[in-house]
């Protein structure tokens, strides 16, 4: 999560200043003036001072040093969050407390720190009063965060019965061609449009994977009518509410600015838009629209017998679009970049493609939804990338009644024997990302290595199969929406875990598959090293380093 800060005046200048304004001022008024401009300093001296001799409450985590007050850490965390927690928990544990703009955030790192935060009772911990103020005005009121979360519970479950099996075979061809038709007609394919073998091309990965995500989650799960509207005036509004779903929405959610004022003129105008497809379907005008998220919706019923609302539809599918069009050109971006710096894989990903699906005149035959799920390399590469990149590098929590630390978590030391208790109104946070590459957990952790998840030697990615994947023997429970593993204890949560766990995962699996197949066919992919990661450019305008090279397949 970007915070950034700059100094638009150098000290020297303004010390300057001061000085030069100071010999027209009598005596006394230069005393005024020389503390009021030390009095920044001042204050931050005095923070730091309080935080070294003020006496400590046992009772809680132990709190980052920081020299801003209010702002506190928001700086290092902003900047690179994943080297600021590791750094922190090398200090002082697994469980610590920073200040972000004022908030106080408890952090619990490593697989109990993930159980704690996101197994934690909906006495204790809340998603809703975390997230609702950033969520809501992209996705709209009455659905997700906005509702009771028995309620949201019943949204997510009229979501999964429209992510059946059935449709998910339907999907696999839709996505395909409209990867096919993306590379016959943008520009960025213009070598491989042309059957030139000889020539290598360029694509921008995030802008590429953006606009092909989108255009592949329209088709499949928000139907043919939003599909034939992805126009100027469509990409438009998506980038208008796009531009909601920042950090900054998250810190302030209601800042006089243009962008917030964008954002909601795009959510009114996305929401009709919706509305009046679903009217057009509901006077019989618009029939075909068998397999999308729309129909599934339109049948769905609350416990209590209410139908869903026009409106409510309208939002979850707006939910759908956004949530699911970051995770997944994201992870789809890296995945290329990975298999770019690593062409023997890239190799080794088309031989699959041959050996399951080749045919006697020397072509690949379409893929289904079934045999999809038989292409072990292919797996491994999305597992790995996620577990690298995952989508949220930091998950939320707002604690709403004081929530003890179990002992296991964070054991008593010689210096504190009280158990440590999060006080209601503390936000507590887990990471994903930090237990991923957790050097305790991962052989070799900032090592991109898909292999790792069929080597039956790495115990490690043995066990998080177990534990986390839906089809690997952990353990299931019913929030609600259907039996899902719960995995709250996994080191490995790309989807999260508990009862907010991603529902889309299966589809978020089958549309990056087909994606990654479709493109590994047509083109080899090179480049000379995988991007750092940067949590200051936004996924949709990326960078320059991402620029991939490639090669028509003969």
């Amino acid at each position: 999560m970007p915070f950034n800060t700059t100094s638009i005046v150098s000290p020297e200048s303004f010390s300057g200043f001061v000085n030069d304004f100071q010999s027209y001022l009598p005596s006394s008024s230069r005393l005024t003036v020389l503390g009021i401009v030390n009095l920044p300093v001042i204050i931050v001296l005095v923070n730091a001072l309080w935080q070294l001799i003020s006496p400590k409450d046992l009772s809680l985590p132990p709190v980052v040093f920081h020299w801003l007050p209010i702002i506190g850490s928001a700086v290092q965390y902003g900047n690179d969050p994943i080297n600021f927690l590791l750094k922190c928990r090398e200090k002082y544990g697994d469980v610590f407390t920073f200040i972000l703009f004022g908030r106080r955030v408890t952090v619990a790192l490593g697989a109990k720190g993930n159980n704690f935060v996101l197994g934690g009772k909906l006495s204790q911990v809340c998603a809703e009063e975390a997230y609702t103020h950033l969520t809501t005005p992209v996705f709209g009121k009455d659905v997700v965060y906005d509702v009771p979360n028995e309620v949201l519970m019943e949204q997510k479950k009229f979501v999964k019965f429209g992510l059946s099996t059935d449709n998910f075979r339907a999907y696999v061809g839709m996505i395909e061609d409209e990867v096919e038709h993306y590379m016959k007609t943008d520009v960025a394919f213009r070598t491989y449009q042309m059957d030139d073998i000889n020539e290598w091309g360029s694509f921008h990965a995030l802008k590429t994977l953006s606009e092909i995500t989108i255009l592949t989650a329209s088709r499949t799960l928000q139907g043919k009518e939003i599909r034939n509207a992805l126009d100027k005036s469509f990409a438009q509004l998506y980038m208008d509410l796009d531009g909601g779903f920042t950090p900054l929405n998250f810190l302030f959610p209601n800042l006089p600015l243009e962008s917030y004022r964008k954002r909601d003129r795009a959510q009114k105008a996305m929401s009709d838009f919706y509305v009046n497809i679903l009217r057009k379907r509901t006077s019989g005008e618009n029939t075909e629209h068998e397999h999308d998220m729309m129909a599934a919706l339109m049948g769905q019923k609350y416990k209590d017998g209410r139908p869903l609302t026009e409106r409510e539809i309208a939002h979850i599918l707006i939910a759908l679009l956004m949530a699911g069009q970051h995770t997944s050109s994201a992870t789809s971006s890296w995945a290329l970049l990975h298999i770019a710096a690593n062409p023997e894989i890239g190799e080794a990903l088309y031989q699959e493609q041959v050996q399951h699906f080749g045919t006697p005149d020397g072509k690949l035959r379409s893929m289904t939804y079934e045999e999809l799920k038989q292409l072990p390399l292919l797996d491994s590469v999305i597992r790995e990338t996620l577990r690298i990149h995952p989508p949220i590098h930091s998950i939320f929590r707002k604690v709403i009644s004081d929530y003890p630390v179990p002992p296991t978590l964070s054991a008593p030391s010689k210096d504190n024997d009280h158990p440590y208790v999060v006080p209601k109104g503390y936000f507590v946070l887990s990471s994903p990302a930090v237990s991923q590459v957790d050097p305790l957990m991962w052989k070799a952790p900032f090592e991109w290595d898909p292999y790792r998840w069929t080597n039956p030697e790495d115990v490690a990615a043995q066990q998080v199969f177990k534990a986390y994947s839906e089809d690997g023997g952990g353990e299931k429970i019913d929030y609600g929406y259907g039996a899902v593993s719960k995995g709250t204890e996994s080191p490995y949560q790309p989807f999260g875990a508990g009862r907010h766990r991603c529902i889309g995962e299966q589809f978020a699996f089958l549309q990056l598959g087909v994606i990654i197949s479709t493109i590994i066919r047509k083109v080899e992919l090179r480049i000379e090293k995988v991007p750092p990661q940067n949590y200051h450019v936004r996924p949709a305008a990326g960078s320059s380093s991402l620029l991939l090279t490639w090669i028509s397949r003969p």
